[in-house]
C-alpha cells in the first residue's frame, strides 16, 4: 500500500482520531520542515501528518519551507499527499463551509523556492527538470477522494481553479476581480509551489 500523508493547513494543525505511533523531525538538503512529521494510523491505515504552518501555526504562507516539507515526506516513503488548504471563495457557489476539490491552479506567487532542481543541490537533485504541469493534481488521487467523500456522505464540489497568491495579506477587491476574470474559483496562499514540488518527486498530490 502506498504511504499516504496529509498536509494540514489553517484550521487543521492536528487530526482527530489518529493513533499516534511516532514523530520524526527530519533534516533535509533544503533545510528544516515546518514541524515534526507525525507517524500514525487512522482506522488501521498508516498515515503521516504534517502541519504546514508549524506547531501552533507560527509560519506565514510566504515563509513556509515548502521544499523541506515535501522532501521530508519523500524521505519517509510517501507516494500520495492529500493537502488541506483554507481558501476564500471567488465563485458564488464556493462560499464558507463548502469543500472544493480543485483540478487546476493559477500561480500568482513570487519569490518562493519553487523547484528542487535549482543547480544548488546537485547531490540530491542533479540537473534541471521540466515537469508536465498541464494537469497539476493527480486525477487518480482526486477520484479516490471523491469516492471516499461519497461513502462518507460529504458534499464536495468536483473541480475548480485554485488561485495561489503570496500573502500574508488578503487580496484587494480589484485583485479578486482580476482573479475571477482570469478564471480563479477559490483563492489561497499555500497551494504553490507545493503541488509542483510534489510533481517533481512523482508524488500523487491533490
Amino acid at each position: 500500500m502506498s504511504v499516504i500523508a496529509v498536509i494540514g493547513g489553517t484550521g487543521l494543525n492536528q487530526m482527530s482520531g489518529l493513533q499516534r505511533l511516532d514523530a520524526q523531525l527530519l533534516t533535509t538538503p533544503f533545510g528544516a520542515p515546518s514541524a515534526a512529521v507525525t507517524i500514525a494510523e487512522l482506522a488501521g491505515v498508516p498515515l503521516l501528518f504534517l502541519p504546514r504552518h508549524g506547531a501552533g501555526h507560527h509560519l506565514p504562507p510566504h515563509k513556509i519551507n515548502y521544499r523541506a516539507n515535501i522532501w521530508a515526506l519523500h524521505q519517509l516513503g510517501v507516494r500520495a499527499i492529500i493537502a488541506i488548504n483554507a481558501v476564500g471563495g471567488v465563485r458564488h457557489d464556493m462560499g464558507p463551509g463548502r469543500v472544493v476539490l480543485p483540478n487546476q491552479i493559477i500561480d500568482f506567487t513570487s519569490g518562493r523556492d519553487s523547484t528542487f532542481f535549482d543547480g544548488e543541490h546537485e547531490t540530491a537533485c542533479p540537473g534541471v527538470k521540466h515537469i508536465d504541469f498541464t494537469q497539476p493534481y493527480s486525477e487518480t488521487l482526486r477520484q479516490r477522494i471523491l469516492s471516499a467523500a461519497a461513502v462518507a456522505e460529504v458534499a464536495v464540489i468536483d473541480a475548480g481553479v485554485y488561485a495561489a497568491t503570496n500573502g500574508p495579506r488578503l487580496e484587494s477587491a480589484a485583485e479578486i476581480r482580476y482573479i475571477a476574470a482570469a478564471g480563479g474559483d477559490v483563492v489561497g496562499m499555500t497551494g504553490m509551489p507545493e503541488a509542483a514540488l510534489a510533481r517533481e518527486l512523482e508524488i500523487d498530490y491533490a
